[in-house]
């Protein structure tokens, strides 16, 4: 073969299609739902595959610091997209907010609804109170700050079970291990063994927020395709239907 037609071959070859690749997401628990929907409509738009990992952020957080080979992290609150940030593990100029959610209090299915003040040792009886991580996982802290704004924490404390992540606090009411759990309204909407018995005061806790970004070292150009994608029509019109809010 000549050196000229090598060339030639070289510049088509080059010239061709992007070869598709997977992208590795750490994503927060409460997303599952999401992500199972987006994976597949990512893949017929771009080609390329997500890999998704879900736990609760804190969790994804410390396996991120410890090296795992994340590109995407999508965390449920923005203390550990921060703490990451800080530990100057988020590439620069991709952190964005992708979506917002509620916090409520869910029970089984056709529970009555529940009132938010001193009665709720005794709507419990002596049931347990299912939350995820009060100090580490998202869903946990905003719980935790909930009813402390609310001046319930103190007497309720007792009869906390807390779970790895907030989708393990809902199975346990889903499950009727526990009466009642304090989880995210996408996720009691998710789950039909369930029911919304109570929904907390937005300023009772910090605004719930999904801020998502690629990891440092791991800008190419399917994690880029992944983050525009999520900013775009199709992700926005999934996360909706969810029943999460989108950044104005």
């Amino acid at each position: 073969m000549s050196a000229i037609l090598r060339l030639s071959l070289a510049a088509v070859l080059l010239a061709g299609p992007a070869a598709a690749d997977t992208v590795t997401v750490f994503a927060a628990a409460s997303l599952k739902d999401a992500m199972d929907r987006i994976a597949p409509a990512f893949h017929e738009a771009t080609g390329h595959d997500l890999a998704v990992s879900l736990a609760g952020s804190s969790a994804l957080a410390r396996q991120i610091e410890a090296g795992a080979p994340a590109d995407v992290f999508i965390s449920a609150n923005e203390t550990w997209m921060d703490h990451l940030d800080d530990a100057g593990l988020i590439a620069a100029d991709t952190r964005f907010d992708l979506a917002g959610n509620a916090l409520v209090m869910a029970g089984p299915d056709g529970a009555a609804p529940v009132v938010l003040d001193d009665t709720l040792t005794a709507t419990l009886g002596e049931g347990k109170l299912a939350m995820a991580l009060v100090d580490a996982v998202p869903a946990g802290i905003y719980g935790k700050a909930a009813l402390s704004s609310l001046g319930l924490w103190d007497a309720v404390a007792p009869q906390v079970a807390q779970a790895d992540n907030v989708r393990a606090a809902l199975a346990l009411v889903a499950m009727g291990a526990a009466p009642l759990g304090i989880v995210y309204a996408t996720d009691a909407a998710a789950e039909p063994r369930v029911d919304v018995v109570a929904t907390f005061p937005a300023d009772s806790h910090d605004a719930i927020l999904y801020p998502a970004a690629a990891l440092a070292g791991h800008e190419g150009a399917a994690a880029a395709a992944f983050l525009d994608y999520l900013q775009g029509d199709e992700a926005g019109a999934v996360l909706t239907e969810l029943g999460f809010t989108l950044p104005q």
